[in-house]
């Protein structure tokens, strides 16, 4: 078993291979996340967030909208984060775009309770993301700023996140009944749970 680097040494970065399979896997497991979240009329924080309230109010493609709102941050990812994050959140957001849009025409949800999917789509998403964190990505927007500000400012990434969410879900309500704003708000509690808890700087050494 390959062991940990001492304590205060940095591991080597992970190789191409690795980076791949990260954001394969960490959009993937996002673009579950959101089928679950979007077959249970939910949405989540962050600019996935703002891409399901114009999917639900001008029912245009979820995929293409996700991919669209992220567009005018990557010009402050490249200037704050560099040109390596900023290329990597890109091909991560492209492939979150297309997972979202390919997996209905093999994945379908016959039976989903909509506490079950609040609570296990933000597992799901969170570690997703994590994933995604880990290789040095993020899915764009508002994680790009919290990326930024644990960088910069010490401040935890999930609980930056936690708190634009919590706005964003504040004004789904005018589209949504309170209940499913409700169990949103349930499924972002889980999410950033995870990424408050598990993506701490310095703790992780294959960054």
């Amino acid at each position: 078993m390959k062991q940990p680097p001492p304590h205060g040494v940095a591991a080597p970065p992970h190789s191409i291979f690795e980076d791949v399979q990260g954001l394969l896997v960490g959009s993937l497991f996002v673009a579950l996340a959101v089928l679950m979240f979007q077959q249970a009329l939910l949405l989540t924080g962050g600019t996935t967030g703002l891409a399901f309230l114009l999917h639900y109010a001008l029912e245009w493609p979820l995929g293409w909208l996700m991919f669209a709102v992220n567009l005018p941050f990557y010009v402050f990812a490249w200037l704050a984060l560099g040109p390596v994050f900023t290329l990597k959140t890109f091909a991560a957001v492209a492939l979150l775009a297309l997972w979202v849009q390919w997996l209905p025409l093999w994945l379908a949800f016959e039976r989903l309770h909509p506490v079950l999917a609040a609570v296990l789509a933000g597992l799901l998403a969170g570690t997703g993301i994590l994933i995604l964190l880990r290789h040095h990505a993020s899915l764009g927007g508002l994680g790009i700023m919290a990326v930024y500000l644990q960088k910069r400012l010490g401040w935890r990434a999930g609980v930056v996140q936690m708190a634009c969410d919590a706005l964003i879900l504040l004004g789904a309500l005018w589209l949504l009944p309170p209940l499913q704003v409700l169990l949103s708000l349930l499924g972002a509690l889980a999410l950033n749970m995870v990424i408050a808890v598990n993506h701490r700087s310095g703790r992780y050494m294959g960054v």
